[in-house]
């Protein structure tokens, strides 16, 4: 995009990507869009300063094939999506019997994602209390490859029940991680049960510029080098044991909700941290 700083352009060196729900919401017109850009233009230029997106409106329904190829051309080399699977799926009474859902999604067009396709988000409601067979027959069921492509499964847990050293065995087992997600009205930990980290940042606030005070920015980023380093960060909750240091590990962070409007600041913040430069620079 002329006139627009492509910070990411090429792909740097760290494994840790910082990012956002979404590109298209009213307030960012004002504090994070340039002035007088057009919406149809929004995706490309959040893709350049944010390293990775997780698209919301994939749970409300699957796309079709050129609106995934669509989304993946408009944004540069070594950006990722992140997509939040149907609710439909993981809606589903039964998990362990959704595979026929599961594969109409995976195999609906994702592939036009190319090396765009990041981690896929399975979303289970507040009110789905942890299941074993069925938590299991789910992650069985979901496919690892797509047109010769590793795939990359991420559940995300919101019911109690799932703070549980069987639950993060079972994960473990099945090599699937859990979303972190730093929220009080989930549970809330940061067992690794996978192979790389997914966590989902929910306390941005409006009265902060960056949406986080700096010194809460600096603790994050220490936490994301440690998730990158296959380390268990001590200072997050965790329902089981610490882990022993694990290989290196791809980490995606997004900010989420809580006060949207400063969740580019945050990401853009916590990045710059991240890779050691300014903000903005």
């Amino acid at each position: 995009m002329a006139g627009t700083p492509d910070l990411f352009a090429t792909p740097a060196a760290s494994p840790i990507r910082v990012g956002i729900g979404g590109w298209t919401f009213a307030p960012w017109r004002k504090n994070f869009y340039p002035a007088g850009l057009v919406q149809r233009r929004e995706l490309e230029y959040a893709s350049r300063q944010l390293r990775a997106i997780e698209i919301n409106g994939t749970f409300y329904g699957a796309q079709k094939p050129a609106t995934y190829g669509k989304w993946a051309g408009e944004t540069p080399e070594g950006f990722v999506f992140a997509l939040k699977a149907p609710r439909y799926v993981v809606e589903s009474k039964r998990l362990a019997g959704a595979g026929k859902g599961i594969d109409a999604f995976v195999f609906g067009g994702l592939e036009e994602m190319g090396d765009r396709l990041g981690p896929i988000n399975w979303q289970l409601a507040p009110s789905r209390p942890f299941d074993a067979d069925d938590i299991a027959g789910f992650l069985d069921a979901l496919p690892r490859e797509l047109n010769g492509r590793p795939l990359r499964h991420v559940l995300e847990v919101r019911h109690p029940s799932f703070a549980s050293e069987r639950y993060v065995e079972l994960a473990r087992n099945h090599g699937v991680p859990t979303v972190f997600t730093d929220a009080d009205r989930y549970p809330s930990f940061a067992d690794a049960t996978g192979d790389f980290v997914y966590a989902r940042l929910m306390r941005s606030a409006a009265d902060q510029p960056d949406g986080y005070p700096a010194d809460a920015l600096d603790t994050w980023a220490e936490h994301a080098r440690g998730w990158a380093q296959g380390k268990d960060p001590a200072p997050l909750p965790h329902v089981a044991s610490l882990q022993p240091e694990a290989a290196p590990r791809d980490v995606f962070i997004f900010f989420i909700s809580s006060a949207k409007e400063r969740n580019p600041a945050a990401a853009m913040a916590l990045q710059a941290r991240i890779d050691g430069r300014k903000a903005g620079g």
